[in-house]
């Protein structure tokens, strides 16, 4: 899976497989969100701000769990 990274200031990449959302913050921590949507996915990486994006449509919705 491949991470991108993004420019904002709580997020540093993203990267999507299979359904999981893989998002790696500035702390260095990476978790994994499952049964994300792939629309939700394209949303994040086209938003203006990826960290309001996240916390509006993906933090508290998705399971999660940190991997790194």
């Amino acid at each position: 899976m491949i991470m991108h990274p993004v420019n904002s200031s709580n997020l540093t990449s993203v990267g999507y497989e299979n359904g999981t959302l893989y998002i790696t913050f500035h702390s260095g921590e990476t978790y994994s969100y499952s049964g994300v949507p792939e629309t939700i996915y394209h949303g994040l990486m086209a938003a203006g701000s990826h960290g309001k994006y996240f916390h509006a449509h993906i933090k508290n919705v998705y399971p999660y769990h940190r991997i790194g």
